[in-house]
């Protein structure tokens, strides 16, 4: 079955010169999705699969809008920009194996498929602002600039959301809302970076490489609470 996700990296990836490919990849990864979901009888959140394949999906959603935007309609660098991000990180669920378990005891409420689908709505959209941040380099218009920090306004406010209902899974799961564990050490470092950097903006116009690159930067500290956390470290979230 992850076999599925081939059409969608390769929609993705004709996506580049295509708007209505890439919605079309986007369309055939909610399908795939879907079927995933239905199979298990919850959301398909457990897992580097499962994670990579909702993570991918997330990052392609989020950039439709972006897609259409006027200022960036025309823009291939974008376009590519875009379908490479949603076609490499489906690309790296294919590996993984995908765990038909049922979902544990632990995991069996909405706060934490709440607390996992806002996480990965927010990542999206740090992402989609990294490639604003290199475009704005490339191409220093200030309507990409004005787009990137639109983007991490949202997925901030999805990440901050993320924590909240993280923290009261937590309570019913462990009994606090926080246990400092690597993964929410991280997760507060990714929260602080992102305070911050919005705050950057408002230096003024000296300052717009340094925002520009603040959104490169800050989507590489997103990966590493994604990924290199789950990867490197013990922690009570697998991924």
């Amino acid at each position: 079955m992850k076999l599925l996700l081939l059409l969608p990296i390769a929609l993705y990836l004709c996506g580049g010169t295509s708007r209505s490919l890439f919605l079309a990849g986007t369309l055939a990864e909610l399908a795939y999705l879907a079927s995933r979901g239905l199979e298990l009888g919850r959301l398909p959140l457990i897992g580097p699969h499962d994670t990579l394949a909702f993570f991918s999906t997330s990052c392609a959603v989020m950039a439709l809008p972006f897609l259409y935007a006027p200022s960036l309609r025309d823009v291939g660098f974008f376009r590519w920009g875009t379908a490479l991000l949603a076609a490499l990180t489906t690309l790296m669920a294919l590996p993984f194996p995908a765990f038909n378990m049922p979902m544990p005891p632990i995991l069996n409420t909405l706060w934490f498929e709440l607390h996992v689908a806002l996480a990965f709505f927010a990542y999206a959209l740090f992402g989609i602002g990294a490639l604003l941040g290199l475009l704005y380099l490339r191409r220093p218009e200030r309507p990409f600039l004005d787009l990137q920090y639109r983007a991490a306004l949202v997925g901030f406010s999805f990440f901050s959301a993320s924590m909240t209902s993280g923290g009261v899974w937590g309570y019913y799961a462990w009994g606090t809302y926080w246990l400092w564990t690597p993964k929410e050490f991280w997760t507060s470092i990714l929260w602080l970076y992102y305070s911050f950097y919005l705050h950057v903006r408002l230096k003024g116009p000296a300052w717009e490489r340094t925002v520009a690159w603040g959104g490169i930067i800050g989507f590489g500290v997103t990966m590493f609470t994604y990924l290199g956390v789950s990867l490197l470290m013990r922690s009570s979230h697998s991924f």
